[in-house]
């Protein structure tokens, strides 16, 4: 199979360990295979350099950046744990700033709030379990990657603490695998974080042809914009988390991936739901590898908080020069929503992402609860004139 110079190589190394298999190769098999002599083993820890018990690093202080990985030469980073204190919410991981920089470049290819990614929503802590990454016990505060991040020329690791507070204990593995001379075709990894409130219409929001008929999208650019990629590579995946301030339906809006500059979709979906390989606005946890729901709301509808997640794992968006990926906020773009991602992706070579959103317009709107719907209905009530009978259907 022919995958061209940005090549899937990257994730084979994910995929061997995992099940994913081409032809009748499975993952035990490619796990008893004797590898090259020339990669060896290497990690990056914590650990007590004076064999105490103390494996952390301590009192990071707000405002404080620490690099915590600083390697010459190639090699292929396969895995990296993570675990802080305080716990959530004292700490929350959306102020937590997690940056990585390849081939010596003084730009980095990640630049997100280190919860959300790794799968970590807003200021919350669950489990959260995928086949790149994960969540893990106790209550999410273990933070799982085994994506494939390969280099050339050195690769650096840094966190920013932004919280306002002091970090007390940061433990941290960093597993790699060093070269002598890294195998050709392997892609850079690069991931950004977006976060936007989206705005309604000026004839106020609507879905499900309520309170008015459906409107057309005629302004494309007003999509919730997931990643706007210049270069050769592929997409490899998404966690998208929803903020809904109302009880509708949030995801009829579809997703659009522009390839090589088309002025149209180049691949154009069915709506938000479809896009995360789920169905009939759906509200319930389900986690498969490749795709899911991490958190959904509690509350009456979609009201509240919601992370689904997708990874192209077996199906990659491959573009040549360009990709911009971005989805409706309700169909034709019709509700008000605070939402943000973390997207994923390889690239030919190493190369800038926009700077993360500041903290300031980082910060999750606030959850509208009972007390909010309960002034909503006194409002519709003074529209209907106080009537004493009214229900609230009419």
């Amino acid at each position: 199979m022919h995958i061209g110079k940005v090549s899937l190589v990257a994730f084979g190394i994910l995929f061997s360990i995992v099940g994913y298999s081409q032809g009748v190769n499975s993952s035990l098999l490619e796990i008893a295979k004797i590898q090259d002599s020339g990669i060896k083993s290497k990690r990056i820890s914590s650990y007590d350099r004076s064999g105490k018990n103390d494996d952390r690093l301590t009192n990071i202080e707000d405002g404080k950046r620490v690099t915590i990985f600083d390697v010459k030469g190639s090699g292929v980073i396969n895995h990296i744990w993570i675990t802080i204190a305080p716990l959530n919410p004292d700490i929350t991981r959306n102020d937590i700033i997690l940056r990585m920089y390849w081939d010596g470049n003084e730009y980095p290819s990640v630049e997100s709030p280190i919860g959300p990614f790794f799968g970590q929503g807003w200021n919350e802590s669950y489990n959260f379990s995928t086949l790149p990454l994960a969540a893990a016990a106790r209550d999410g505060n273990a933070l799982v990657s085994y994506f494939a991040m390969p280099f050339e020329k050195g690769a650096k690791i840094e966190i920013e603490n932004q919280s306002g507070k002091t970090i007390h204990a940061f433990y941290y593995y960093i597993d790699y695998q060093e070269y002598g001379k890294l195998p050709e075709g392997l892609g850079r990894f690069h991931a950004w974080y977006n976060k936007k409130l989206t705005f309604a219409p000026e004839n106020g929001e609507t879905e499900w042809n309520y309170p008015r008929e459906y409107s057309v999208n005629d302004c494309e650019d007003e999509n919730y914009l997931i990643a706007d990629i210049r270069g050769k590579g592929q997409f490899i995946g998404v966690n998208y988390y929803v903020i809904n301030p109302s009880p509708m339906w949030y995801g009829e809006g579809d997703d659009m991936f522009y390839i090589d500059g088309d002025e149209k979709p180049t691949l154009h979906g069915t709506g938000t739901e479809d896009y995360f390989n789920t169905s009939w606005s759906p509200n319930e946890e389900f986690q498969h590898p490749y795709f899911g729901a991490g958190r959904v709301n509690e509350k009456v509808g979609w009201l509240g908080r919601t992370h689904v997640y997708r990874f192209h794992i077996t199906d990659p968006v491959y573009f040549e020069k360009s990709l911009k990926f971005s989805i409706e906020h309700g169909h034709a773009n019709g509700l008000t929503l605070d939402l943000a991602s973390v997207a994923y992706w390889y690239q030919g070579k190493a190369s800038s992402i926009p700077q993360a959103v500041s903290k300031e317009d980082r910060q999750p709107l606030p959850e509208i609860g009972v007390n909010e719907i309960f002034r909503w209905r006194q409002e519709w009530r003074k529209n209907k004139g106080n009537k004493k009978d009214l229900w609230g259907n009419e």
